[in-house]
């Protein structure tokens, strides 16, 4: 007999399938506009998990019927040599199957649908850090315009000589979360600046943060919580110097968090960027007072997602990237900072991520 253990409960994909009727019946009778949206969403994530059902019970179905052959003393003996040869390759098709199954049984990161705000600050190593701070964000920005995603900046500091002491950009596009919310943490450079003469290689670091981008339906804020400032944005002088008091500065009151917008000329869109990154910080704050009040899970998780924690490593001279939470190294640096390979070190993640709940789960 079939040596698979995985048996999923009955009655949770009884339940799935169930759902993937109901949304179906909804939208083909005519679902209101405010509805139609979140439940199409909903019908495009469930589709696959029911499609994975059912090949899961087909593999398996199918096995059995090849086993009850051959346990079958009447069965003769060519159409045993044919079962015996069938017998591998339906073995692996359900060990294929639920593999796939599992994965997206998996409990879902309700944030993983979402845009994300990106925020890069330079680290230890001055102007160098603000270059390295530069040199990520373009990584960043390459990145999404392959996935065909936007990206807006809602704030940035420039560096001494070039690069950002700190840069705040929105990036928008379906799953942006779910793809960078692992690049999280401290990223060490290790190269030779242009103004190092002797040729001496240089550390210098970066921080990056990525918070889901919050919907004013995901984290309400109380007007009376916060206290607004306006002033003249900064500039580099001459004409584009900002003559009006555009840019906008939002305290929260209560948890102390600052947020200053000044990109734009119009106080109003400084204003609603500013509440559109306040909003995500305090929904990420949120969020990780959850999570570690999930600390033995989150154990189990890639890295802690602590901010502070080094997580990468970008070593120029040698072309070599090396991610210190799964021990992957990548000896394709300029690919990665291009944007072309940056997927093979998030799906190495994701991959150990997705490893680390089914263990989990086992356990």
């Amino acid at each position: 007999m079939s040596d698979q253990t995985f048996t999923p409960p009955r009655e949770r994909l009884d339940a799935i399938r169930a759902r993937r009727d109901i949304l179906t019946a909804t939208l083909a009778a005519g679902a209101g506009a405010d509805d139609f949206v979140a439940l199409s969403r909903e019908l495009a994530e469930i589709d696959p998990v029911v499609v994975a059902i059912d090949a899961f019970e087909g593999a398996r179905k199918n096995l059995a019927e090849i086993e009850a052959l051959m346990d079958d003393p009447a069965t003769d003996a060519d159409m045993r040599a044919l079962a015996e040869e069938e017998l591998p390759r339906a073995r692996e098709a359900v060990n294929e199957a639920a593999n796939t199954l599992k994965l997206l049984l998996l409990p879902k990161d309700e944030a993983d649908e979402k845009s994300a705000i990106l925020e890069i600050r330079a680290g230890t190593g001055g102007d160098e850090a603000a270059l390295f701070a530069g040199d990520l964000f373009r990584m960043y920005s390459r990145y999404a315009d392959l996935k065909g995603w936007s990206v807006e900046i809602l704030s940035e500091s420039e560096g001494t000589v070039g690069g950002y002491k700190e840069i705040i950009a929105e990036v928008k596009g379906r799953g942006v979360f779910a793809r960078l919310k692992f690049e999280s943490g401290v990223h060490r450079v290790q190269r030779v600046p242009e103004t190092e003469a002797s040729g001496r290689i240089h550390t210098s670091a970066a921080t990056v943060a990525v918070l889901p981008e919050a919907a004013e339906v995901d984290f309400a804020i109380d007007e009376g919580d916060l206290r607004v400032d306006t002033m003249r944005a900064g500039g580099a002088g001459g004409q584009h110097v900002n003559k009006t008091e555009s840019a906008v500065r939002i305290t929260h009151v209560p948890t102390g968090i600052v947020v200053l917008v000044q990109d734009e000329r119009s106080q109003h869109r400084n204003r609603a960027k500013a509440m559109a990154l306040l909003r995500s910080r305090l929904y990420d704050a949120e969020r990780q007072r959850k999570d570690a009040e999930r600390a033995a899970d989150r154990r189990a998780q890639v890295g802690s997602g602590d901010r502070s924690e080094r997580i990468r490593t970008y070593n120029f001279p040698q072309g070599r990237l090396t991610d210190h939470r799964i021990g992957l190294t990548l000896y394709k640096l300029d690919e990665v900072m291009m944007g072309t390979a940056l997927d093979e070190v998030i799906d190495a993640l994701i991959t150990e991520h997705q490893t680390a709940q089914l263990a989990a789960q086992a356990g």
